[in-house]
């Protein structure tokens, strides 16, 4: 069987791309609500309860969670490849799916609260 090119390789760069711009972006203003506004008393926790309590915002959060393990996946999966630790189909697996297992998570997570 003769190995073609590797065609699912531009959805990973977008995924990749994505989730560097998304973490870039949003991630700061999700740390600061969460690690500085909140405790500082400036937003209470029942109005970041009832922010969580909106169902868009609940699967906003699975979606940036979605965009945060892709990149760090396929961030990883390239940087042991430029370590020398094997081809990148080998971890492909591992490191995709273990984002899927944890967006099934998130979902699950964000579809309870």
């Amino acid at each position: 069987m003769s190995e073609g090119p590797d065609r699912s390789a531009p959805l990973f760069w977008l995924l990749f791309a994505g989730g560097g711009t998304v973490s870039a972006m949003l991630l700061p203003v999700l740390v600061f609500i969460t690690g500085i506004a909140v405790p500082a008393g400036w937003v209470t926790g029942e109005e970041l309860t009832a922010l969580l309590g909106n169902t868009v915002t609940r699967l906003i959060l699975a979606g940036l969670t979605f965009l945060f393990l892709f990149h760090w996946a396929h961030r990883f999966r390239y940087a042991l490849v430029d370590l020398g630790f094997g081809r990148l189909g080998r971890q492909a697996w591992l490191f995709y799916g273990a984002a899927t297992v944890g967006t099934l998570l998130a979902v699950v997570t964000a579809l309870r609260l």
